[in-house]
């Protein structure tokens, strides 16, 4: 877990999420033309519309899984990214 401080409305808060999350919202800031404090507190700004019915961590990851389900993100560049054996396929 990587935390961060960044300043939201003028108030500074501290935000831990996985580095390969980290690294899906400085991508998505960047693509946007935005530093990553703008582009934090424009989301949630979205997410207290929306009702805020999770954290602002939370609502971050299911931001960065959105946009790379609709292939707005990189190839991930992480050790998770080994190749899984089907266990089906080695039973007939």
């Amino acid at each position: 877990m990587i935390k961060k401080s960044i300043a939201i409305a003028g108030h500074r808060t501290s935000i831990a999420l996985e580095a390969e999350f980290w690294r899906a919202i400085e991508e998505l800031a960047a693509r946007e033309g935005l530093t990553l404090a703008a582009f934090v507190a424009r989301l949630d700004e979205a997410r207290v519309k929306d009702g805020p019915t999770s954290g602002l961590a939370s609502y971050l990851r299911v931001a960065a899984l959105k946009a790379a389900g609709a292939g707005a993100l990189a190839a991930p560049r992480s050790s998770c990214d080994e190749p899984v054996a089907d266990a089906a396929a080695g039973s007939a």
